[in-house]
């Protein structure tokens, strides 16, 4: 999400461990406005703040992108997740494409996992993620193990048992991630200026075509509109680690 006039983006690294959160984020939009939210592979856990009323849920890996309008007056605290990470009781497979709302009481305290937790600020966020990790709420991803075990394969599961648990750790199978990535990462090296052709060549497409048809999946807008900078109010903060495969 990175607004022209209503979303104004704030993002930064945490002091948490990678594996668990990859970026914190914020932002309030002035007026209404409709956003375009790209394809991603982590979750989000979502704090928004409109006219006092706080919300809070989290959002599910995205297979493709969507549009959906953004409240005038409302102010957002986003935590983005490292691929793999799970908040208990919500796997990323119940997740996807989707949201999960969680609990506010009166008082304004967020439930998740049957307990009620202070809402969290932009400059706090850090001690809220080591207290849900101290409540064994949040915990790290086993694939690491799962990629090691693919590349001894005389040593692990089957093929299709590693596929398997991928998808119950990240909602997700390999190729999916992989070409959300490089998607993500290919609009992000068109916004930042290259041509389509070195896009295509970094990052593996076949052809102009291909990589046309993947951005208008996974991002919702075209090369020429990344190029001319007519990427306001999209959802990608960052660039993304795009690995190999279609």
């Amino acid at each position: 999400m990175e607004g022209a006039l209503a979303l104004r983006f704030e993002h930064r690294d945490t002091e948490i461990d990678a594996s668990i959160v990859d970026r914190v984020w914020r932002t309030r939009s002035d007026v209404e406005d409709t956003m375009t939210s790209a394809a991603r592979t982590c979750q989000h856990l979502i704090l928004s703040r409109t006219r006092g009323r706080l919300l809070a849920g989290l959002r599910g890996p995205e297979t493709r992108a969507t549009t959906a309008p953004v409240s005038p007056d409302a102010e957002f605290l986003g935590v983005r997740f490292a691929l793999g990470t799970v908040l208990r009781p919500h796997p990323a497979a119940s997740a996807i494409d989707g949201y999960v709302p969680f609990p506010v009481t009166d008082s304004g305290r967020i439930v998740i996992g049957s307990q009620d937790w202070e809402a969290p600020t932009y400059e706090n966020v850090e001690h809220f993620v080591r207290r849900l990790q101290d409540a064994g709420l949040l915990v790290r991803s086993r694939l690491a193990d799962q990629e090691h075990a693919a590349e001894h394969p005389k040593a692990s599961p089957t093929e299709r048992t590693l596929q398997r648990r991928y998808r119950a750790i990240t909602g997700l199978s390999r190729t999916a991630v992989t070409q959300i990535d490089r998607a993500n990462a290919a609009a992000t090296m068109l916004r930042d200026g290259h041509d389509w052709r070195t896009v295509v060549e970094t990052l593996g497409y076949f052809d102009q075509a291909h990589l046309a048809h993947a951005l208008r999946r996974y991002v919702g807008r075209t090369a020429r509109e990344l190029q001319a900078g007519e990427y306001a109010a999209m959802s990608f903060l960052y660039k993304t680690h795009p690995g190999p495969g279609s």
